[in-house]
């Protein structure tokens, strides 16, 4: 298992693994389509609901060491952008050591197919469609905003059902299943209309906490009335 993970401005997945480990032995003397291998993703609800899973992504590739100059930059990302990252900062967890082997080693996924299956639907993904995503701004604190929301607005979200028009849920549970820039997706169950997951988009797209604060007040505004 990767103890951490990012992704280059051109679409590769860097993987720092343990140099013990068999995916590191595997790579070691690998050259470019040597070995294939498939990275398996599974996205889990931070909230306790039944079917947690909200999603899966299968990415398949050609797995190699980092080399030479790319090492660098690659270790630089992945502190940048993990907090397991900090073990870069030193040298001897990735060089080796007298024993010839390094204690972390970086590996490459150049990803050739990509396929996710999650709230949306199931499709295949372009690997030029990964290099070009850009991280939802709220992905940072979607589990402590959910973990919040169900604690501690229970009742608000349940008064989200005031929105759903025909679709009527009084009286069931409301669980918030997923949060992103554009809206809220809840988990109603409970009731005769059995159980279903609503979405409830944001007036307009959020980019902070400030912007998800305003568009959570409007939401919750907008139901009460």
């Amino acid at each position: 298992m990767p103890v951490a993970r990012t992704v280059t401005p051109d679409g590769d997945v860097i993987l720092l693994v343990s140099g013990e480990s068999a995916a590191a032995r595997a790579a070691a003397h690998a050259q470019d389509d040597d070995l294939t291998a498939v990275i398996e993703i599974t996205d889990v609800a931070p909230v306790s609901v039944p079917h947690r899973i909200r999603g899966r992504a299968w990415l398949a590739g050609w797995l190699t060491p980092v080399r030479g100059d790319d090492r660098a930059a690659c270790a630089a990302l992945l502190a940048e952008r993990h907090p397991v990252g900090e073990l870069l900062g030193m040298r001897e967890s990735l060089d080796p050591p007298h024993t010839g082997r390094p204690a972390w080693m970086m590996l490459r996924l150049e990803v050739g197919e990509i396929s996710v299956d999650d709230l949306w639907g199931a499709e295949h993904v372009a690997p030029e469609d990964l290099a070009a995503a850009e991280p939802d701004p709220m992905v940072a604190h979607e589990s402590e905003l959910l973990q919040h929301l169900h604690s501690a607005h229970g009742d608000r979200l349940g008064e989200l059902c005031g929105l759903l028009g025909a679709r009527e849920a009084r009286g069931m549970s409301a669980v918030p299943l997923s949060l992103d820039r554009l809206g809220l997706r809840v988990r109603f169950s409970g009731g005769a209309a059995g159980s279903f997951d609503a979405r409830f988009d944001f007036p307009e797209p959020v980019a902070d906490i400030c912007g998800l604060r305003r568009a959570m007040h409007s939401l919750f505004s907008a139901a009460s009335h």
